[in-house]
């Protein structure tokens, strides 16, 4: 069986506070933990009024609270906006707390526009162009402690804390490759370049003291319910939630709401078939056709669903009925 993840971006939905969603978060990781899924990753997002995972470490570090098994981790952290050695610090804390279950994706970019750039580095020089040499340096902290080593992550040297490369386009593939790390695929709201990125990983990696062979995790936006109707007016929300942040406008999460979709524009309906391009919105019967119609065009080696669900009982739903389609998916894997 190929494994299932989740991607929570702890959304705040309207009417509620950032602490009921940090709350919701917490009952999410426990109930896909009982379901058997792999790992629970939040994502780092900056002056997002829906988004309340802005302190990710936190977060994780919550979350891990009452689960028992699941693996827990970043997907990811934005590292150009901390110095090496904090994340570090803070990850081989997290690893003391749960030891063997913690994970550390990374991103190159902000997690918020430029003027949050701005606000967390205060200094834009250098920025993304830095961030294999910081990755490595990261890396370094996690590993063995060095006889003489002068500046040591405490927690965080000897950890290993396992890494993976986050991306949205070809560079994080490169990257992921050449350090024989795992990589995950924002294909869940970026999927022009994922299959040009899965072949440039594959073909071009290189094997390291972490991993052996190459290891892809690809989003995936899951709306499941018990009808295909459901579904849908479920997925109103997620619709609105991408319209309103091209527009420049975020917002909560919204509840579900058909009446939105007459106002989206034709070049927004565009916008949400390439963006919505990966994700199953239906029944289980749906779900499971188009999930398996997604891994036998991929090959992934794992997926990591996200369901951004206004009701709390419907997400829930949601990812039991992905935990029920995965015992019976039965996919090739693609050659390597």
């Amino acid at each position: 069986m190929i494994p299932f993840s989740v991607l929570d971006l702890a959304p705040i939905v309207e009417g509620a506070s950032a602490q009921d969603a940090i709350e919701r978060a917490s009952r999410l990781a426990t109930h896909v933990d009982r379901l058997g899924y792999n790992r629970y990753w939040l994502a780092e997002h900056h002056n997002m009024p829906g988004i309340a995972s802005a302190a990710t470490a936190v977060m994780i570090a919550r979350a891990g609270r009452d689960t028992k098994t699941i693996r827990l981790g970043a997907g990811g952290i934005m590292l150009p906006n901390h110095a090496p050695i904090m994340i570090a610090e803070q990850f081989g804390t997290l690893d003391a707390i749960y030891p063997g279950r913690i994970d550390l994706g990374l991103g190159r970019a902000p997690g918020g526009d430029q003027l949050v750039a701005q606000a967390l580095r205060r200094t834009m020089v250098g920025g993304e162009d830095r961030f294999p040499r910081e990755v490595m340096e990261l890396q370094a902290y996690l590993g063995p402690v060095q006889p003489g080593q002068r500046v040591q992550a405490v927690p965080g040297g000897g950890s290993n804390v396992p890494l993976w490369i986050l991306g949205s386009s070809t560079f994080g593939a490169q990257l992921a490759a050449h350090l024989g790390l795992p990589y995950a695929f924002a294909s869940h709201f970026a999927p022009q370049q994922m299959m040009q990125a899965i072949s440039i990983y594959r073909e071009t990696f290189q094997p390291s003291e972490q991993l052996k062979k190459p290891y892809v995790m690809l989003g995936f936006n899951m709306i499941a319910a018990d009808t295909d109707e459901e579904a849908h007016v479920l997925a109103s929300s997620l619709r609105r939630t991408f319209v309103n942040l091209r527009r420049g406008t975020p917002t909560r999460l919204s509840p579900p709401d058909l009446s939105f979709d007459e106002e989206i524009q034709p070049h927004e309906h565009t916008m949400l078939e390439t963006i919505l391009s990966c994700s199953a919105v239906g029944s289980p019967q749906t779900v499971e056709t188009k999930l398996k119609s997604f891994l036998e065009k991929t090959g992934a080696d794992e997926m990591i669903l996200s369901a951004n669900i206004y009701d709390e009982k419907a997400r829930h739903r949601s990812y039991e009925i992905a935990a029920e389609v995965r015992e019976r998916l039965t996919v090739p894997k693609a050659a390597e």
